[in-house]
């Protein structure tokens, strides 16, 4: 084999396994920060409510993005961006991450740790390689399914979520994190399909893919293991990648094995519609009226109804209490509270066994 043979086949085996890490050359160069849209250059005025919302009024409404974050998408993933919550009542543009918040209002994290639509903290563990429904609605869908293991001595599996499936009219969307030994930041271990079809989204900030049809959305918010999923008029997803951590697995004593750091998601949603008749393990704490069966003030207020909420796969509608419907038009519509974050925490707690105050 010549020599320049010889070099270009290496550059081509380097390139392959390059493919699926966050970077832009064969060097191992960061990924060159996409160009923010027009209305993100810094001190532009922009109209991010239409007209009809509580925000956008008769003729919509122009706000200025703070100075501690000028842009809408900021090119840098570290950087928090402007936004403006559109049913808000104090109609201001703020700043805000560009991950899931799991200590905001609509959290799941950890061994699951979900912050309820009523701003009750309380964990919900399902059992691992099964899949339940955390919402479900007339025209809404949401399904986890949660991974795990059960240490030696241990009366319960402790489990996390590895992949969300949403159902909406006749269409499918799922999201998974890969299986993963050892946790690399600068690999992406996100999976993607829509109505069954695996998508490539490049992993590259800011990179976006959007459904023929246009009502779905998926924008990834850094170049890794982070992505925004929008159902427009339905609902918001905050999605991040994350590993059970060796100082997790020293605290908690999961005992997790060397050939999986159980890479799971953190979420947040944000709800733009909902039915008054919302179910799931989530989507139940939405309804007006709903009284927390979980016991307050204990270290770990766990939420039970395995049974109801169970589904067969991350994109079935079949548990005890599922109520999704491909017609949505005979729903009741549920006056949503527009705040998003609440908080679960205090110089003496972690929000461990406290409810959340909005």
């Amino acid at each position: 084999m010549s020599t320049a043979t010889h070099v270009s086949l290496l550059v081509l085996l380097l390139a392959a396994s390059l493919h699926t890490r966050c970077l832009a050359d064969l060097y191992g160069n960061p990924s060159p920060p996409s160009p923010p849209p027009g209305s993100a250059v810094s001190g532009k005025t922009f109209f991010p409510c239409g007209m009809g919302t509580k925000c956008g009024g008769a003729n919509g409404m122009a706000f200025a993005c703070p100075q501690q974050c000028p842009d809408i998408k900021p090119s840098n993933p570290k950087q928090k961006g402007c936004s403006v919550d559109c049913s808000s009542q104090k109609c201001e543009a703020v700043c805000k991450g560009m991950g899931a918040n799991c200590n905001g209002r609509g959290a799941g994290c950890q061994d699951p740790r979900f912050i309820g639509g009523d701003g009750v903290m309380f964990y919900f563990h399902g059992k691992k390689n099964e899949h339940f429904s955390l919402v479900s609605d007339y025209g809404l869908q949401v399904n986890a399914r949660f991974i795990g293991r059960r240490p030696t001595g241990r009366s319960r599996d402790n489990t996390w979520i590895q992949g969300l499936g949403l159902m909406f009219g006749s269409n499918s969307f799922t999201l998974e994190a890969n299986k993963v030994a050892q946790w690399d930041d600068q690999v992406d271990q996100l999976r993607f399909t829509y109505n069954g079809i695996p998508l490539s989204i490049p992993p590259v900030h800011l990179s976006a893919w959007t459904a023929p049809d246009e009502l779905l959305a998926v924008e990834r918010t850094a170049n890794c293991n982070r992505v925004t999923v929008v159902l427009p008029g339905l609902v918001e997803m905050l999605v991040n990648v994350v590993p059970v951590t060796k100082e997790d697995d020293r605290i908690h004593k999961y005992q997790i094995p060397s050939d999986d750091c159980f890479a799971h998601l953190e979420v947040q949603f944000k709800f733009s519609h909902l039915s008054e008749d919302v179910e799931g393990v989530l989507g139940q704490t939405y309804r007006p009226g709903f009284q927390s069966p979980v016991k307050r003030g204990v270290p770990m207020p766990v939420m039970g109804g395995e049974d109801k909420f169970k589904t067969s796969s991350l994109v079935s509608a079949d548990c005890k209490r599922c109520i999704f419907a491909t017609d949505a038009s005979a729903a009741n519509p549920l006056e949503l509270d527009p705040s998003m974050t609440v908080d679960c925490t205090s110089k003496t707690s972690n929000g461990r066994g406290i409810a959340c105050h909005r």
